[in-house]
């Protein structure tokens, strides 16, 4: 785990300790509540044309930026409480990416992976 992680983690627990929140904090609550922060970052984009999620204005901006925020810091209570590295497990993720998804096949497609594959 990279420095910045391991910061972002140390004061994720020190935040939670002091709240006494650890007992909240299971693997499958912070799931849960990974998945409402995710729907309130959708939420910012939600009625927007496709051109206006391009060209947010500066409250729109704030928005988003506290609740990518927040996603990000519960992925990363989460990982540190199933002790996931979340810097090496993107790095593998993207290898497994890289073979599903091979950029001379897939070049310019939406597509789902398994329509190329033989």
């Amino acid at each position: 785990m990279s420095d910045p992680f391991k910061q972002l983690h140390t004061a994720m627990n020190q935040f939670a300790a002091e709240r006494d929140w650890d007992q909240f904090h299971s693997p499958k609550n912070l799931a849960m509540a990974l998945t409402v922060e995710a729907a309130e970052l959708q939420e910012c984009f939600q009625w927007l044309t496709e051109e206006q999620s391009r060209a947010l204005d500066d409250e729109q901006l704030a928005a988003v930026r506290d609740e990518i925020a927040d996603v990000q810091l519960y992925l990363i209570r989460l990982a540190g409480k199933v002790g996931v590295d979340i810097e090496q497990a993107c790095r593998d993720k993207m290898q497994k990416n890289a073979a599903k998804y091979p950029a001379d096949e897939v070049r310019g497609s939406s597509r789902k992976y398994t329509w190329y594959q033989k």
